[in-house]
Parts: C-alpha cells; structure tokens; sequence
C-alpha cells in the first residue's frame, strides 16, 4: 500500500500515477475536500499551467531550476494539458503563455482529478490528520493518523508527502511537511511567504487604491545592488502594492527583507525616453497653457495618480500652465520615470501564492523524489524547496513532481 499525504495537486496527481502502475494508494487530506488550495488558485480559475517552451518554463523557476530536469522532461506543460483534456477539462490559453479551464471554474480542475481517482480506486480519507511517520534503519513502516478523535497507526509501503506549504493557511498549509522531514533529519532551507504584496512606507500609495497601472517597469533594489526588474501590470492598494510584476518582484525580495533596504522603482512611462516625456507634456501644456497646473496631467495620467503626483512634485497646483519652468516639467518626468517607494515588509502567509525554501532538494533523488535519508518516502510539490513566478509555473512543479513520485515510487 502507498500512502500520499496531502490531497493537493501534487498529492492528487502521485495518488493517479501510483494507482495507474497498479499500486493499490490511500490518499490522506487533514480538510473537509480535497484542492482546497487549487479551488482559489488563479481567482478562482486555476491557472493549470504555462504553454511556454521548456527554456521559459526553466527561466521562470526562481528556486533550484536544474533539480527540475527530470521532473519537466519527464512530464512538461503539454503533457499536462493533454492529461487534463483526456481528464475531459478542456482547456484554453491566454495572455502571457497562461493556461485555464475553458469553463474558468478552478472546479471542473479539482472534480477531473476527483473523478479519475475515484474510476481507480484510490482510497480517499478526508477530515483525517497524518500525526507522524513511522520509520526504522530500513525506511518506512508506517504512518500514525487521527480521524474522528481517534489516533490510529497505518501501516504503509511507502509515502509520498504532498503536504503544500505555509501560504493560505486556511487551506490547510500548515507546515506539516517540514515537520515531518526535519524529525527524519532532513533539512529544511530558510522559509519565506512568497509571490505576495508589498507593504509600502509611504502614506500616499493609499490615495491610489485600487488604480491598476498596465505596462510599467519596475526595478527593486536591495541597499544598492539592484535584484529585480520587469514589466507588466501592478496595483495600488490600501497598504502598499500588488499585481503581477509586484508579486514576482516578491520572490526575489524576500531573502533580503529585513537585512538591508528595499526599494521599488517603478517607470510608470517605459515607453518613453525622459526626452520624449518631456516633449510630450510640453505638448500637452501647449494645449492649455492658460489653464492651472492641476488640469494640466489629464491627457497623460490616469485621475487618481494626478493630485499624488502634483503633491510629489511640490508645484503649486494652481500655478497657471505657461508659468510652469522647464525645471519643474524635469521633475514631473523624474517623478514619473523613477517613482520610487520603499518597501516596509512582505504581506503576510495568508496573503502569500507560495511559500519559498522548504526541504533541502540536495537530499532528495531528483530522479524519483525519493528521499536520499529513509527509503520508501518521496517529496512532491511545494514541500520541496523550490518556486517560481506567477503564471501556472508553480503548479507546474507541483503536476511534476507529483508525476514522478507517483510513477516512481515502489512498494
């Protein structure tokens, strides 16, 4: 009997790959459902994966990439649409490479893998804990589990532990994993919340709440080494910041929160060169020179931003338009160029898509994802130390690895 703890993605997908090679499997999950986590991944649309090509899917892993190599070739993104077509979830492409469900229903995902479960056998135990594993000189013997009030002792072949991360606790990420892995001395790497909002010092970003800026640059420094940058879409929200390229941004933030200064650059105007911004609002001053300063931005930024950028500039907002000195324009385009915000700190677990760290990967077979400590136990997903950007990347370790747990895993 194969034991899987943890009925997310990574855990569903080994109990489906262990069952097809003719292991009988009992799957384990502490909630009242299972994909608990995949039901809100992606707004609720669950982002499968990226239809990107191998060297981008490599590209957008942040953590341990090389360790993915078995695990990509060995089940990539096209395998993993064509499973989830066959699955009967068609699917679609979108922006950015980002796979979804045609329906758009994170649901139809989580009951395709419930059904197939289901059609092979798999024994699904739901509202039930999985205190400890058992093991000896020789590997795994058995798990100790508590349903009902009740603790019982499993015994088990092997175990695959799929048992997520600390991000969106709610969904039952509690960390069980690294306790598990650290009580069979294996190493857990530094954890951190990950692909999550920034809170901002400034008081200002809160005038801008909830003003979504589309193709901005952004650039994050660390003390002077700059760590980050990128463009596409962000938010402004009552603490600080969030949105696609802040929420990757956090993925490199995070191992230096707390030891040096954090601050986001962002080009609100990429697409302009200083020059070619200031010829524009020359332009648009042009237009209207008789009116007052604070009309003037109009035409070039969006209406929440004007006063905040008028107050940063530090130009009387009634100065008429044909009084305003090149020197001030330069600011106005120094200030869009290069608004610059310092980072207070990451938002919390709850507000985190990932967790980043986990058990150190140079103790697991990146063949099997077998540990390298006690025969019989695998690793599978967000357990693992390793991460990537937004865009259906970091389920894609989770299909992965939970492939190739699955498949390799014996008895």
């Amino acid at each position: 009997m194969i034991s899987v703890i943890g009925g997310g993605a990574a855990g569903m997908m080994a109990a489906i790959m262990a069952a097809r090679n003719g292991h009988k499997v009992q799957l384990f999950e502490k909630n009242e459902k299972l994909g608990k986590k995949l039901y809100i991944t992606g707004k609720g649309r669950c982002n499968i994966t990226n239809a990107a090509d191998m060297e981008q899917l490599f590209a957008n892993v942040v953590t341990n990439h090389k360790f993915l190599y078995s695990a990509f070739y060995g089940f990539d993104n096209m395998q993993t649409i064509s499973f989830f077509e066959e699955l009967g979830v068609k699917t679609k492409i979108e922006r950015g490479e980002r796979v979804f469900p045609l329906s758009d229903k994170s649901s139809d995902v989580i009951n395709g893998l419930q059904r197939e479960l289901q059609h092979l056998g798999v024994k699904v135990f739901l509202n039930t804990t999985v205190l400890d594993l058992i093991t000896d000189d020789s590997g795994i013997k058995a798990i100790e589990i508590e349903r009902n009030g009740k603790k019982e002792v499993v015994d088990t072949a092997a175990v695959i532990v799929a048992t997520g991360g600390l991000s969106y606790p709610s969904t039952g990420s509690t960390g069980d994993g690294y306790h598990f892995a650290k009580k069979m001395g294996h190493t857990v790497t530094k954890l951190s919340q990950a692909l999550v909002p920034f809170q901002i010092e400034e008081e200002y970003v809160q005038q801008m709440q909830g003003l979504s800026l589309r193709n901005v640059s952004a650039r994050v420094y660390a003390g002077k080494r700059k760590i980050y940058e990128n463009f596409g879409e962000m938010l402004f929200t009552h603490f600080g910041v969030s949105g696609p390229l802040i929420l990757s941004a956090s993925s490199y933030v995070a191992p230096f929160m707390g030891k040096q200064d954090i601050v986001l650059q962002i080009d609100c105007k990429p697409a302009l060169s200083a020059e070619q911004l200031d010829a524009r609002l020359l332009r648009d001053f042009s237009e209207i020179s008789n009116k007052q300063f604070k009309n003037g931005l109009d035409k070039l930024l969006p209406k929440k931003m004007i006063p905040v950028m008028i107050e940063l500039s530090g130009i009387d907002p009634n100065k008429p338009i044909h009084s305003v000195t090149k020197e001030e324009r330069h600011r106005i385009v120094s200030l869009l160029k290069n608004l610059e915000l310092h980072v207070e700190c990451l938002r919390g677990y709850n507000e985190a898509i990932i967790t980043q760290g986990g058990v150190s990967v140079k103790e697991i077979n990146p063949s099997t994802m077998e540990s390298t400590k006690v025969k019989g136990v695998y690793f599978a997903g967000e357990v693992l130390d390793l991460d990537a950007l937004t865009g259906g990347f970091n389920l894609q370790i989770a299909w992965s690895t939970g492939f190739l747990a699955g498949t390799e895993v014996e008895e």
